[in-house]
């Protein structure tokens, strides 16, 4: 009850008029029955902006930390997510991704839709980096269309560390589904499922033109932080007067 409060109410009309969304290619997505629509991840508004302009309900896997954050900001988080129906993902090991292998699944079974970002992470730089193969799991687990989503200006109007984001237009396009039935019991063989998650990556930069980087966003940006604090330790000490 509350997400369509929160979707009608409250926080939709809000972002229509705060951002003045571009949709473009919206009929892709299906009208009902079980579908995955796979995005890129620039912003933490991505998390409401998509929702809101969409006719259906959706579900996405969100990091677990949104959920147990501390202090008030954290519980209020925390109390967002839950009560607009968001599954907490354990990002930690595989067997943090078979949960959330078995929470996307059981979304999909109910013939909802389920929202995921398959760089598993938000980009740090603007560019589009390369996916996780837990999307293809599930698009062939479950036998579902997989709808190719790109945010736009999303990370011009909230980049990492802004808490608020700017007022600016912005624009989300949508893909047509991708069909894998093709690989039909084909899901526990990490060549097709590299395959079709490049697909859908490809599928993703085509509708966003971003840059694309064929590494995990996680391991570019602990790279880049290691980088950063070996600079900081090379720097040399000014002279004391």
């Amino acid at each position: 009850m509350f997400y369509y409060v929160l979707k009608y109410v409250l926080l939709g009309p809000f972002l229509r008029l705060a951002f003045r969304p571009r949709i473009e290619g919206l009929e892709h997505v299906p009208e009902e029955g079980a579908a995955i629509v796979a995005g890129n991840h620039l912003s933490f508004s991505d998390h409401f902006v998509m929702p809101a302009i969409l006719k259906r309900r959706i579900t996405f896997l969100a990091k677990a930390e949104y959920f147990t954050g501390p202090g008030i900001k954290g519980r209020l988080t925390a109390a967002f997510f839950h009560s607009v129906g968001q599954i907490p993902v354990d990002r930690s090991g595989k067997k943090a991704g078979q949960a959330a292998l078995r929470e996307g699944l059981g979304v999909l079974g109910k013939g909802e839709l389920l929202g995921i970002y398959p760089e598993g992470t938000r980009s740090h730089d603007g560019r589009l980096y390369k996916g996780k193969v837990g999307v293809a799991a599930m698009a062939l687990k479950a036998g579902v269309p997989v709808v190719p989503c790109a945010m736009i200006g999303t990370f011009e109007a909230q980049p990492p560390g802004q808490r608020l984001p700017s007022l600016r237009r912005i624009a989300i396009r949508f893909g047509e589904p991708l069909d894998f039935s093709r690989y039909a019991g084909m899901e526990d063989e990490r060549v097709i499922l590299r395959a079709v998650t490049d697909e859908i990556m490809y599928a993703i930069l085509r509708l966003s033109d971003q840059e694309y980087v064929d590494e995990y966003a996680a391991v570019v940006k602990a790279e880049e932080a290691a980088e950063q604090k070996k600079s900081v330790r090379k720097r040399p000490r000014l002279p004391m007067s």
